[in-house]
This record gives C-alpha cells, structure tokens and sequence, in this order.
C-alpha cells in the first residue's frame, strides 16, 4: 500500500483531470438543481399543482434515466470523448428556453433538454474519473460525484440570492454557468480523445484483475438488489429535493427565502457525505459502506416528521450526510461486478437515479395533492428500511491490483 501511494504521488495530472471533470460536474448540476429550487417561483406564477410541480421533475429526470444506459452502452464500445460539450450545450439550450419560458408546456420542453444534457454528461465523465482513477476507484467517483452534490446545493442558495429577487428572467445569467462549462469539456475531450488508447489497454488490465468469479445468476441478483437500493435512496430524496421548501413553509410558516436557505444546508450536508463513502469503501470495502448509509438513515427519517424546526434542519443534515454516502460506492461495488462496463453501469445507474427522482417527485406530488404534504413524509420515512436488503451482496473484498499496472493508467497525461 505504501508503494501504491508514491506511485500514486508522482502522477498529479491524473488528480488534476479528476478536480477538473469534478468541477464541471459542479457546473452541470448547479444548473440542474435551478429548477427544482424555483417550484415555488413557477407554481405561483403559472398557478400550478404539487401533481404539475412534479412532472417537470420526472421530465428532465426521465429524459436523462431513459437515455443514460444507452448512451453508455454505445460509448463503451465507440466512446466520444467531445459528446461532453456537446451535453452541455444542450444544458445551456434547457437553461435559456426556461428563462424565456411563458407557458407550462415549454417549461416542460426546457426540462427536457436539461435531462437530455445530463444523460450524456455522466456515462462519459463518469468514465474519464475512472480513467484518471490510478486504482483508486472509490475516490475518484466520490471526487467527481462529490462535485455534482456542492453544484445541487449551490443553485437553491443562488436562486434565493439572484433568481427570486429578479424573476424567472434572471436564469438566462446562468448561461455564463454553462458556456464555463462547454469550454472545460472541451479540454477534457482532449486529453480523454489523447489517452483513450493507452487507457483502454489499463482499463483492460483492471477487469482482468478484477474478475470476481461469481456465478452470472449471483451478479444479475446482486445488480437488482443495487437498483432496488438506488431506489429506496432517490425516492427518499425526492421528498427532499422537491418539496422540502413546500413542507417547512406549510409546518413551520417559513418564508421562501428560509425555506431555500435550509434546503441548501440539506444538499452542502449530501455533498459532505458524498466525499466520505469512496474512499471508506476503498479502505473498508464497499458492502458495509453500502449496508450502513441506506439502513442508517431509518431512525432519522422515522423521526423527522414530529421533529420542530430546528430538530428538522438537524435531522436532515444528518438524513443528507448518512444516506449520500451510498451512491459512488453502489456505482464502483457495481462496475467491479461487471468489470469493462464502466459506461454502461454507470448510465444504468445515474440513469435510474435520476428514473427514480423523477417518478418519486410526480407520485409524491399526487400523493400531497390528495393528502397533504406532511404525510408525504410519514410514508416517506420507512424506504430507507429497504437498505435490508445489502445484507444480501457478496462480499467483493479488495482485490489487488500490480502497481505496474497502475502505473501504466496514471501515465496518462
């Protein structure tokens, strides 16, 4: 291991493509996480339903989960390493239509085009942090996931600070977002278009090394029992992610202003925990990593809908910290299952996540519409219950990898 790590030393480019695709990351999902932090701003001015509210979510979300697993499934057999800027323009495309936006229908068509940006943006980019990975793999996809969770929380705080006070208009500053963005791809592309035959002959090595000789039938279980898992992790969240605001300004009488600055406290408190679960699973092993971050949260979750405000915005802090944690190390546990698939399992999962997200937000806005949005919460509270069901994964390990090896993938450069 110490060996591993001066190897590792030697090679900072790697780490410098890592915070740069991370970063574009921030990028991507700042401008994703505008939309659902200006509901309140949308539903009052095209007079909307919580039922309406969530199907923007499931547009943009569903756009991206339908396309994600076969963009990486085509990408992982001819990968396109200039598809990355490409995505974003088709971010930036959503961004300015919904600063124009005037009616519900095109609010809905500029969703769209944010989803269809985001199912290109992560197969590839997911694939350029493992690339730049040097056998770290857990960290690396905490590094670039970790970069999309501070770029969530950041657009409920810049849309209280810019887009409430200046009105639905305002979105269209965030085109400067995005063009930094476009631009940042551009040179990723690059070195990814530069690298891809050395990395593929590493990559190549990694999935030999990391065979796990498990029957096909334990593995299509095992990668159910993930999904199921991402499930119960973004369904929760959609509670969180689209109607938290809704929730504390109906319990609690908060303005929209205080409701979006404790929604940014819960995503900053996601984004913290997304930078812990890859390298815990790194050094622990991924299984107890996944196990503790889904099953976890259930005592907090069962508590929040009697907490008061102030217990509220704890809970969920911790809600935030615990169960995003999970997330890079499902997607890692699955890509050494199915070793050589990085682009595939990683569109299936982003992909159902955000699948997930999407069919959360719609079926918890009926559910609010004919009840109330606090019981939304009370049946909310027992998904994490699922996490059970980790029990169930093999145990992987940490297999060993020559330093050799990986220092043929952290040569690139």
């Amino acid at each position: 291991m110490k060996q591993l790590q001066q190897e590792l030393s030697r090679h900072a480019p790697v780490f410098t493509v890592l915070l740069a695709i991370g970063f574009c990351h921030f990028l991507n999902d700042l401008i994703q996480s505008l939309i659902p932090a200006i509901y309140p701003l949308l539903k009052a001015s095209f007079r909307l339903s919580f039922g309406q509210v969530g199907l923007i979510t499931l547009t943009y979300q569903m756009t991206a989960s339908l396309l994600q697993p076969a963009v990486g499934f085509y990408t992982d057999r001819r990968p396109q390493p200039y598809s990355l800027p490409v995505g974003m323009g088709s971010t930036l495309a959503g961004l300015v239509m919904l600063s124009a936006a005037r009616n519900y229908h095109v609010v809905l068509l500029a969703a769209a085009l944010v989803g269809a940006g985001s199912s290109v943006f992560h197969p590839e980019s997911s694939r350029v942090a493992r690339m730049a990975s040097g056998g770290q793999h857990g960290l690396a996809q905490s590094l670039f996931a970790v970069g999309g969770n501070f770029g969530g929380a950041m657009g409920p705080l810049l849309a209280a600070l810019i887009v409430l006070p200046h009105g639905q208009q305002s979105l269209a500053w965030f085109s400067v977002v995005a063009l930094t963005g476009i631009i940042g791809l551009g040179f990723i592309g690059g070195w990814y278009r530069r690298n891809l035959p050395a990395a593929k002959a590493a990559l190549h090595k990694f999935a030999a090394a990391r065979q796990t000789g498990l029957p096909p039938r334990t593995v299509a279980v095992s990668i159910a029992i993930l999904l199921v898992l991402t499930f119960s992790k973004f369904f929760y969240l959609a509670s969180l992610n689209s109607y938290y605001t809704f929730y504390l300004i109906s319990k609690f009488h908060v303005s929209v202003h205080n409701a979006l600055i404790h929604l940014f406290v819960f995503l900053g408190a996601a984004a913290a925990g997304t930078i812990l679960g890859g390298p815990i699973g790194d050094r622990t092993g991924r299984k107890i990593v996944i196990w503790i971050s889904i099953l976890g949260v259930l005592p907090f979750s069962l508590l929040l809908p009697y907490a008061n405000l102030f217990w509220t915005g704890v809970l969920t802090v911790i809600i935030g910290l615990v169960l995003a944690s999970a997330f890079s190390v499902i997607i890692v546990y699955a890509q050494e299952l199915l070793p050589g698939r990085v682009g595939m399992i990683s569109g299936l999962f982003y992909g159902f996540a955000f699948g997930m997200g999407g069919v959360g937000a719609a079926v918890l806005g009926k559910l609010a519409d004919k009840t109330s949005i606090g019981f939304v919460y009370h049946v909310c509270a027992f998904l994490p219950a699922i996490g059970l069901l980790a029990g169930f994964l093999p145990s992987l390990g940490k297999p060993e990898v020559e330093v050799e090896e990986l220092g043929d993938a952290m040569a690139l450069s």
